[in-house]
């Protein structure tokens, strides 16, 4: 081995930061150190890293927490959606996360205006008719139904624009809070909102392993 072109022959020889580091002669990198971390976003927060209009946004609340990664969100929560939304500076893993090809899924609890009939929720499960095309069929647990207002899970795998509430606008049962309850392997848990943790090793692992599969398929990788 030899560490800035000197031959090393000692066990526990220290390296230098940006030392280079052979090994039969190939070059040796340390592998990286990827940053995960997880935030549940308020309503009134946007995501991105910086906002023109000055509204807060999810770096303000990563940068409140010493975060001192250069994270960015995977995918988005809309300004008026809550919940769990996943930060991070590993590009092939968000670039997985968000291809639509990998149908990464989502979990939302929605708050409905209306009492929700089993008539609506059949057509939940079978895929609405939006603008741009059918969506998929949906996964769907009733929390609570009352006379003005219902709640329930759905979970999607796909990533459209405003995709949940336009799904129950279709149903004539518009949303009045939407919360994410569940990223791919992240879940929101008892994080406070506004509150920011790192990823733990299980859900980096589920991550890592996400991102493992994706390479493997056969055919064109993510964008």
């Amino acid at each position: 081995m030899r560490v800035g072109g000197r031959v090393v022959r000692e066990l526990g020889t220290s390296v230098d930061d940006g030392a280079r580091v052979e090994v039969d002669g190939r070059i040796v990198r340390p592998a990286e150190t990827r940053t995960y971390v997880v935030l549940n976003k308020p309503v009134g927060v946007m995501t991105t890293m910086r906002d023109p209009e000055g509204r807060r946004t999810v770096a303000d609340l990563v940068r409140r927490a010493g975060v001192e990664a250069r994270v960015v969100p995977v995918g988005r929560l809309d300004y008026d959606t809550s919940g769990v939304l996943l930060l991070t500076d590993d590009g092939d893993t968000a670039n997985v996360l968000t291809h639509p090809r990998f149908g990464v899924e989502k979990t939302y609890r929605a708050t409905l205006r209306g009492r929700l009939e089993p008539a609506a929720v059949e057509k939940i499960l079978r895929g609405v008719r939006l603008d741009e095309g059918r969506a998929a069929p949906a996964q769907l647990r009733v929390v609570a139904v009352r006379r003005d207002v219902s709640q329930v899970d759905i979970t999607i795998h796909e990533g459209r624009n405003r995709q949940v509430r336009r799904m129950f606008e279709v149903v004539d049962h518009p949303v009045l809070a939407l919360v994410r309850l569940r990223f791919g392997p992240i879940s929101l848990g008892d994080l406070a909102p506004g509150a920011v943790r790192p990823a733990t090793d299980r859900e980096r692992a589920a991550l890592h392993r996400i991102a493992a599969e994706a390479r493997d398929e056969p055919g064109p990788g993510p964008s």
